[in-house]
């Protein structure tokens, strides 16, 4: 008895170490196994009345029979419908409707008054069902229920019509097959849920893999772009931001650390394709493409152009629009996929060009300070002798004032000093021009000796009022701020930038009006500080555009023509843009700095 029990417990708990199904899928199955009770129960009294029906020799059910199955189909329609609306404790509700299968089934075998094959085979799907939807030991229970049915019922029978060894040898081995079927059944089970484990496993490291390519991608400084037949199907922020399109695509965030249950998983595998999310992700593409098509459609013909399998890079030039911005040239790269698709790449140029400009500039430093010293020495040298040449042009000046006499002639003091003014202002020219010469060097070096622009947040709703106050006091210059945001940029690069922008408006103003001043203009255009200097000057005119921003280009006598030079390149090192706005009622150069952050509590209205 001791080795008998010990050998039930070792069972019992073997199988109460199983594991059961994933709750969508004990749902599914629950209601296919609710739909099959419900079925069978009306298939019994239809099938009681037109068995009658055909045999007008057979009775009518007996009452415990008609109670039996009117009861069974209500039961049947009450469980049915309650599995289907309550979701919890699924199992506990399949449990009771097991053990109701059981019972109707042995009542049937009983008001049937002899044994019955086919109901007694229906006790299988009841033992298969059991050990697939509940656990190991509450499945062994329905199973030895059915059994204690059958045997009963087959000894009962045998008794009541003389004792029948082949009856008890008949329900002995339908309740080995019983326990054969349940067995089965629970090796079946637990291999489905294993596989069950192991999809569920891969599916969670699929979205989570998912979950971090688009969270990557988002993150990218480049644009990516994936355009399948014509159709844009996938676009990261960067992309809307380099393209100058706001940006309206709502991505959902979900986090990789979450749980993976039975749940979230039946939805993530099947009812993806019901989210809302995806069908209004799949029209902010459509918009987005149509946006892409009306202001950016030879990108979209450059990018059909290439032919399946090929691969292709060129330089994009942004098309001017009113919607100022600090990108102008991108770097298109076209990448074949698998699937005929293509991955398009977005460069922004700035990082590039300012690489250049600090090469450009470090090659004109060696070039600079080899020439410097060698330039300069005799420069000094001349500035120095026309200085002298000056000072003895006003001392003979003197002399001759003070050994004037009357016996002297007029007209040879007169010649006389007409020399020495003539030969003065000479030595004049060549004092100027020497200093001159000295200016452009000095802005040379300037620009040759710069280090990496040592970038501070800067505040420019406090900063540039400062700055105003230093550098322009008593000048007429009026400075309106719509944003306050706070951009990163080199201090003494930012004053150099706009010291030469403020004086140049100031000086070709007053040449066109007798009263000069100042416009600085503030705001804000997608992700980028806009900062505008406007005057009353008469503007570039169009033959001097492409050469404005020239070394030693200049309109002024007295320039040097780096001034703009320099502040481009101190703008392009910032990974600022400097522009001129040819289409501006006034005179207007614009410097576009990316949007760093914003002071706390300010409203965040640079955001694309």
């Amino acid at each position: 008895m001791k080795s008998a029990s010990s050998a039930i417990t070792t069972v019992m708990n073997y199988l109460h170490q199983g594991d059961t199904l994933p709750f969508p899928q004990l749902r599914r199955l629950g209601l296919i196994y609710s739909s099959y009770r419900l079925i069978v129960s009306f298939f019994f009294i239809l099938m009681s009345y037109a068995t009658i029906k055909s045999d007008a020799n057979l009775l009518l059910p007996t009452l415990l029979q008609q109670t039996v199955l009117s009861l069974y189909l209500l039961l049947s329609l009450i469980l049915f419908g309650l599995f289907y609306v309550v979701t919890k404790q699924s199992q506990r509700q399949l449990a009771f409707g097991l053990a109701l299968d059981v019972i109707v089934l042995s009542l049937l075998l009983y008001t049937n008054g002899a044994p019955d094959l086919q109901l007694t085979m229906l006790y299988m799907v009841v033992v298969a069902a059991s050990f697939m939807l509940l656990h190991g030991s509450q499945a062994v229970i329905i199973t030895l229920l059915a059994i204690i049915f059958v045997i009963y019922q087959q000894f009962f029978y045998a008794i009541a019509n003389s004792m029948s060894l082949t009856n008890l040898g008949d329900a002995l081995l339908i309740s080995v097959s019983f326990l054969a079927v349940g067995f089965l059944s629970w090796s079946v089970s637990q291999r489905l849920v294993h596989v069950e484990k192991m999809a569920a496993k891969h599916a969670q490291e699929v979205e989570r893999l998912n979950t971090i390519n688009q969270e990557v991608i988002s993150q990218m400084l480049n644009g990516v772009m994936v355009i399948d037949q014509g159709h844009i199907v996938l676009a990261n922020a960067a992309t809307y931001q380099l393209l100058g399109i706001p940006n309206t695509l709502a991505t959902p965030t979900r986090s990789t650390q979450a749980q993976f249950n039975g749940d979230s998983w039946y939805n993530t595998i099947f009812k993806r394709c019901r989210e809302p999310a995806a069908h209004q992700t799949n029209n902010l593409l459509i918009t987005f493409q149509q946006q892409v098509q009306d202001q950016h459609a030879s990108l979209l013909d450059s990018c059909s152009a290439v032919s399946a399998g090929q691969s292709r890079s060129f330089i994009y030039k942004l098309p001017p629009t009113t919607r100022a911005s600090v990108i102008n040239k991108l770097r298109i790269q076209i990448i074949p996929l698998k699937d005929a698709s293509q991955l398009v790449l977005l460069e922004d140029l700035r990082r590039e060009q300012a690489s250049a400009q600090q090469l450009k500039l470090a090659s004109l430093g060696q070039l600079t300070a080899s020439i410097a010293h060698e330039i300069r020495n005799p420069l000094a040298a001349i500035s120095q002798a026309s200085q002298l040449l000056m000072e003895d042009i006003l001392d003979k000046a003197a002399d001759n004032i003070d050994s004037q006499n009357p016996t002297n002639s007029t007209s040879t003091t007169v010649l006389d000093n007409d020399d020495l003014a003539g030969n003065h202002e000479l030595y004049e020219m060549i004092f100027a021009q020497t200093k001159r010469v000295n200016r452009i060097i000095e802005d040379v070096l300037k620009l040759s000796r710069q280090q990496s622009p040592n970038q501070q947040p800067l505040a420019l709703a406090t900063w540039m009022p400062q700055f105003l106050d230093n550098y322009f006091r008593g000048h007429d210059v009026f400075l309106q701020i719509r944003s306050q945001p706070i951009i990163r940029f080199d201090t003494h690069q930012l004053e150099q930038i706009l010291i030469n922008l403020i004086n140049n408006g100031l000086r070709y103003s007053s040449l066109a009006h007798p009263h000069a001043y100042i416009e600085i203009e503030i705001y804000c255009s997608q992700n980028d500080v806009i900062i505008d200097i406007l005057d009353a000057g008469t503007g570039i005119d169009a033959a001097n555009l492409d050469q404005l921003f020239n070394p030693f280009f200049t309109t002024n006598k007295a320039g040097t023509g780096l001034g703009l030079y320099l502040s481009q390149a101190f703008s392009e090192a910032n990974h600022a843009c400097l522009l001129y706005v040819p289409d501006h009622k006034k005179t207007c150069f614009r410097l576009i700095v990316p949007v760093a952050s914003y002071p706390v509590g300010a409203k965040k209205d640079c955001v694309g």
